[in-house]
């Protein structure tokens, strides 16, 4: 693993440990995170600091993962993917100040190995997706997705299991 300290006027990746064969292609903003061997990360995807990305995935384009994200080896995240690690967000604080990271509380979420998350899914903060899950395009994840299991809808339901 090496980390990556360098700006450039075509993607932004500061303090971002990756391993070996990594493919970031132009307009990444990643930083404070780690990202596996071989991974393939699109354009326009964004990884906050402390986001982990497994080995052997591919991250499709305007993807956005956010702190408290680990995502498995060997998943699958579709374009436009969108995770929550705050259930209730606020700009504020009571009295009107800026709210600051102490202001909120982190929820942690996990993506399990090999699974696939379709185009245009949000994902809620807390939740995991389990082993070779499948999540339909579209979707809205509000409850946990066992193991082997295709879910989709808003929100997503199970509709059978992978054998």
């Amino acid at each position: 693993m090496k980390t990556i300290t360098e700006d450039s006027p075509k993607k932004s990746l500061t303090n971002v440990t990756v391993g070996e064969d990594v493919k970031i292609f132009n307009f990444v903003n990643a930083y404070g995170c780690s990202i596996g061997d071989r991974t393939k990360v699109g354009a326009f995807v964004e990884i906050q600091k402390g986001a982990e990305v497994g080995k052997d995935c591919k991250i499709s384009s305007h993807t956005f993962i956010c702190e408290g994200v680990k995502i498995g080896d060997g998943v699958f995240i579709g374009h436009n993917v969108s995770f929550i690690n705050d259930m209730f967000p606020k700009a504020i604080n009571e009295e009107g100040s800026m709210q600051t990271d102490e202001d909120w509380e982190l929820v942690k979420t996990e993506i399990k190995d090999h699974a696939s998350i379709g185009t245009s899914v949000t994902i809620l903060g807390g939740l995991t997706i389990g082993f070779n899950a499948l999540i339909g395009a579209g979707s809205v994840v509000t409850k946990n997705i066992p193991d082997n299991a295709v879910a989709a809808g808003n929100p997503a339901k199970i509709i059978r299991f992978l054998k």
